[in-house]
């Protein structure tokens, strides 16, 4: 008698695991079906599957990671840009395409740092005050994302082409894209709220 109850125990105990894991989707089919919406996919599961249990299938906290990793993503940028202004082999023109892109840059950092404070005040507001805060953060990724982008027009031209320019294109290619991932989340949270 007692072996036929502990199978049985077994038994339900193993099937409500398994209808409950059915039931409430995990951090990382959540991360990956919110991932499915944006440009690069494959990058933003990439760039966010080590937080699932922080993200959890909260729209909100995926917002927020998103920016996080544009965020340092575009420290690490500048501080490579900061490195690279000081090597002593660049082109006068080399130098200042770099200075431009680093002030570019650096205006995307701020902009960025400034969409997390705003994205942490819609936390506890709805209707139009929510709609402000958002319209906010959505403005302030965007322009962070044109920033980015605008930091590879003074590398214009053929006098420009080598390994300077594809080093600070592979760096800028690589902020702009998880920056674009974090926007498309963003506004999905927006959306959905």
């Amino acid at each position: 008698m007692e072996l036929k109850t502990t199978i049985f125990l077994t038994i339900t105990l193993t099937l409500m695991i398994s209808t409950t894991t059915c039931l409430k989707p995990s951090s990382s089919t959540f991360i990956k079906s919110s991932c499915a919406t944006v440009t690069y996919p494959a990058l933003c599961e990439q760039s966010l599957s080590p937080f699932a249990k922080t993200i959890q299938s909260s729209p909100a906290q995926l917002a927020r990671t998103a920016l996080a990793v544009s965020l340092k993503r575009s420290q690490s940028t500048q501080t490579y840009l900061n490195k690279l202004k000081q090597f002593k082999g660049l082109k006068p023109r080399e130098r200042s395409a770099i200075g431009d892109c680093l002030e570019e840059v650096t205006d995307s950092l701020d902009r960025v740092s400034k969409s997390i404070k705003e994205l942490k005040n819609c936390d506890n507001v709805k209707g139009q005050e929510f709609i402000w805060h958002m319209s906010n953060v959505q403005t302030w990724v965007s322009s962070a994302l044109t920033d980015e982008n605008t930091c590879m027009d003074g590398f214009g031209g053929r006098a420009m082409e080598g390994r300077v320019k594809s080093s600070v294109r592979a760096q800028i290619t690589s902020v702009a894209h998880v920056t674009s991932n974090a926007l498309a989340l963003v506004n999905n949270f927006a959306q959905k709220h």
